[in-house]
């Protein structure tokens, strides 16, 4: 391995607890870094708390201008660049004699919905395209035609190691959402499950649901949850400090989020590694992580009352739960824990003669 190729990250933030996609840069810095690659690195915005093994981003503090020149400054003494977007790789340097190539991660929806010349010029202009899942792959393609230089590397939690408490399955039965809230795009299911919950408590009355997450739709999903019929057996927590998580994780027996468009779902290897079974949906990616009938269930939210059975079923049944996320925690250990998304990543690099 060539240990003197010298990297630059660029990303709109390392910071912890600042949603999936800087957990994904902080990923690749700490890949790099184990590579003998540590990579200088760029953050868009504030990079309050975002040293990765002690190595601090500099912060071009919001101004897409100054990341801009940043990155170009950074080609003047850099080897290759790796972006955690589409987004942030539009401020590649494209001067000839800056020109250094590229690696850019995408996601899922931020290529599905829309994209646009400057973004799609970006992904074509890489030298490998780093892909979430087959998942995001095949749609990709679905829409846009075909990508070349797409390599899927599957994510993977910060942790190599198990929580060091996890949940007890006793106390109430109650299930757990973790998602960011969006008013004009509701796809991480909070509609789909507050609708369920009334048809839950009918089966079990002392079931809860705890959603977590922020989001300009929060007050949406406040208004949904008044307007149930079993409002008091749902709590709205708001935007939870990543601190204050793992006891958070330890009150549930299920978690539960089937969304709609997940490019990925960082949050159920969350959970497979806190040993709960999990309930995502067989309309996206959630399906590649989450095993139907081994680690949890994967609903078809247009076949009513799917959810709420299996909402129950794993209440009812809590060594079906346990077992379930025992299954979950077992395939996270061998799929999505640190270390294999490092041998993955590196792998990858290697394929690519950029480390």
């Amino acid at each position: 391995m060539n240990e003197g190729k010298r990297w630059f990250l660029g990303a709109a933030s390392l910071s912890p607890g600042d949603g999936g996609i800087a957990r994904v840069a902080r990923l690749s810095a700490r890949t790099l870094m184990e590579a003998g690659s540590p990579p200088a690195m760029l953050c868009l915005r504030e990079a309050g708390g975002a040293s990765v093994g002690g190595l601090n981003p500099v912060s071009a503090e919001g101004s897409r201008v100054r990341f801009a020149a940043g990155c170009y400054r950074g080609a003047l003494s850099h080897d290759w660049f790796i972006y955690d977007s589409v987004g942030t790789a539009r401020a590649h340097p494209g001067i000839p004699g800056l020109k250094r190539p590229y690696g850019v991660w995408i996601h899922g929806v931020e290529v599905w919905d829309y994209l646009n010349p400057a973004r799609e010029r970006a992904l074509k202009a890489a030298a490998f395209v780093l892909v979430n899942s087959q998942f995001t792959l095949a749609r990709f393609q679905e829409l846009h035609g075909p990508i070349d230089n797409g390599v899927v590397c599957r994510l993977a939690t910060e942790e190599d190691d198990t929580p060091a408490a996890a949940p007890a399955f006793d106390g109430p039965p109650t299930a757990l959402l973790i998602g960011r809230a969006d008013k004009d795009n509701m796809r991480k299911g909070h509609i789909e499950v507050i609708d369920s919950w009334a048809s839950v408590v009918k089966a079990v009355p002392d079931a809860r649901l705890l959603m977590a997450g922020g989001g300009d739709g929060l007050d949406v999903v406040k208004d949904l949850v008044r307007a149930s019929p079993v409002s008091d057996n749902i709590e709205v927590l708001g935007f939870v400090p990543e601190a204050d998580m793992p006891a958070l994780w330890q009150r549930c027996q299920v978690f539960v989020q089937p969304s709609w468009k997940e490019g990925f779902g960082l949050v159920y290897i969350e959970a497979m590694r806190y040993g709960l079974p999990v309930i995502a949906s067989v309309h996206d990616a959630g399906q590649e992580v989450n095993v139907d009938g081994v680690t949890g269930y994967n609903v078809d939210l247009g076949r009513s009352g799917e959810l709420a059975d299996r909402l129950v079923g794993l209440f009812n049944d809590r060594d079906a739960a346990r077992a379930m996320g025992k299954a979950g925690r077992e395939r996270w250990r061998s799929e999505f824990r640190y270390s294999a998304f490092r041998d993955r990543l590196t792998g990858a690099l290697r394929h690519q003669k950029a480390i």
